[in-house]
Formats: structure tokens, C-alpha cells, sequence
């Protein structure tokens, strides 16, 4: 038994030095799966080079940011919808809405999403969602595909009590960060964490965003790594009155059922 962590950006250039190393350590914290997300073509096929070379411990998604929804044309789907046949790629995504940033012009964010939505439905594939300031857009998209899609998950989940519970109540899972270490910003999300039922809880590092701000010691530099999964995880339990075993337990359990892993 070990630890998923459902959001890795592997790819991402603070890792070209020490890859390894960092891979190194997240099996010495017990990490058994990173899932390396894919946010538009060419990452996602980066992604999927990485679980190829590192079958082991990774797999991965294949899919648009919103903030790239501005570039994608017809090609891309057909791109996307090849990577998606590719057995280490686990889920669409990621893909959403975001209205924090806007990126991409809104209308298109939405069309985007929906496309992917559809190929999500037509390949029976789980989805790996991002959203910020946009829910109630996000929900009622949501409505529409839920039951044409196998499950979803609102992943690095940072909104509102009312947002989690629509979320929940469309039967949609929930992806929790270090955000929750955030003594700052962290403590409304970490007083949530209880109203997620186990089996819809997942937890990532998104890695090498969001690191935990409480480590102590600080590592030196500002990256975060899978490897601090397991203090993640620690406030988290702590927070729902569970042990850490406990929350392994179920959350690896989902995790694997979620994504279809072996």
C-alpha cells in the first residue's frame, strides 16, 4: 500500500536537473503512483515520454488548460484523442475554466472544455478538471455531461464550502493540496476537508507549484516535490479525525478506482 499523488507537472523545467532524484525520493515516501498531468498537446506528450521511460511509478493525462484554449485548433482533438488511446495516459485534462486569469477568452474556455467533455464521454475516460473563480460555469457545463462520463474530479479544489457541496452533489470528486498548509490562505479549505466523504477525497502535490509552507524544516529551495505527499496527508487527517493509515487507506483506494489503475 502507498500513496497516489493524482497531480505531478514532471515535465516542468525545475525538474530537468535532478529528475531522478526527485523520483528517487518520492519511492522513499512511499509514493507509488504519480499521475503527470498533461495541460496542452505538447506537455501532454511530454507526459506520456515520462511514463514511458518511468513505468514504475508513473502515468498520465492528456488535455487543454483553459489558459491554452485560445491555441487549440480541429487538429488538436485528433492529437488528443491519439494520446488518449495510449495505455499510460489515465484521464482527459486537464481541462476547465478559469476566470481568475482569463487567458483565454471565456466562450472559448467553454467550448474547449466541452469538446474534451465529449471525447471524455466517447472514450468512456475519467476527467481531471481545474477551475478557478469560474463554478458556477463549471457546474452547469457539468450537468450536462455528468452522466455521459464515467467521473471527474475537481482537481487542486480551492473554492467555496457552497462550491464543494455542488461539486459533491454531482457526484464529482475532489482533489486536496498543500494549500491546506497555507496558514495564510489554507485554513477555510483545511476546515472543509471533513465534508468530503471517503471515496470522493484524493489528494496531490501538484508539484512543483503549492509547497507546503509549514515543512520544517524549509527546504531551500521554494519547489515542491511528491515526495511531501505524506505531510500533506498528515494535516489532512489530522483535520478529519482519521489516522494516516486510515486515510492511505482509502484514498489510495479511490485513487485506483478513479483512474483505473492496476
Amino acid at each position: 500500500m502507498g500513496w497516489v499523488d493524482i497531480g505531478v507537472n514532471l515535465s516542468n523545467k525545475q525538474f530537468n536537473a535532478d529528475r531522478e532524484q526527485v523520483l528517487a525520493r518520492a519511492r522513499q515516501a512511499k509514493i507509488d503512483t504519480l499521475i503527470l498531468t498533461g495541460t496542452d498537446i505538447g506537455e501532454s506528450q511530454q507526459v506520456l515520454a515520462l511514463s514511458k521511460q518511468y513505468p514504475d511509478l508513473c502515468v498520465s493525462t492528456a488535455g487543454v488548460h483553459p489558459h491554452d484554449a485560445k491555441s487549440f485548433v480541429a487538429e488538436d482533438l485528433e492529437t488528443l484523442r491519439g494520446l488518449l488511446a495510449e495505455p499510460e495516459v489515465v484521464a482527459v485534462g486537464e481541462c476547465g475554466l478559469d476566470y481568475n486569469r482569463d487567458f483565454s477568452p471565456r466562450p472559448v474556455q467553454r467550448d474547449v472544455l466541452e469538446q474534451q467533455l465529449a471525447l471524455a464521454a466517447e472514450l468512456n475516460m475519467p476527467v481531471f478538471l481545474h477551475e478557478r473563480d469560474a463554478s458556477d460555469d463549471l457546474l452547469a457545463i457539468l450537468a450536462r455531461w455528468r452522466d455521459k462520463i464515467p467521473n471527474a474530479v475537481v482537481h487542486c479544489f480551492t473554492g467555496s464550502e457552497q462550491a464543494l457541496k455542488s461539486y459533491l452533489d454531482l457526484d464529482l470528486h475532489i482533489g486536496i493540496t498543500g494549500w491546506v498548509c497555507d496558514e495564510r490562505r489554507g485554513q477555510e479549505l483545511l476546515s472543509m476537508t471533513p465534508l468530503i466523504p471517503a471515496g470522493r477525497l484524493m489528494l496531490e502535490t501538484d508539484a512543483p507549484y503549492l509547497i507546503p509552507r509549514d515543512l520544517k524544516p524549509k527546504p531551500k529551495s521554494r519547489r515542491n516535490e511528491p515526495c511531501y505527499l505524506p505531510h500533506i496527508a498528515s494535516r489532512v487527517a489530522a483535520e478529519r479525525g482519521e489516522t494516516l493509515d486510515s486515510l492511505l487507506a482509502h484514498t489510495e483506494k479511490t485513487s485506483r478506482t478513479f483512474f483505473k489503475l492496476s
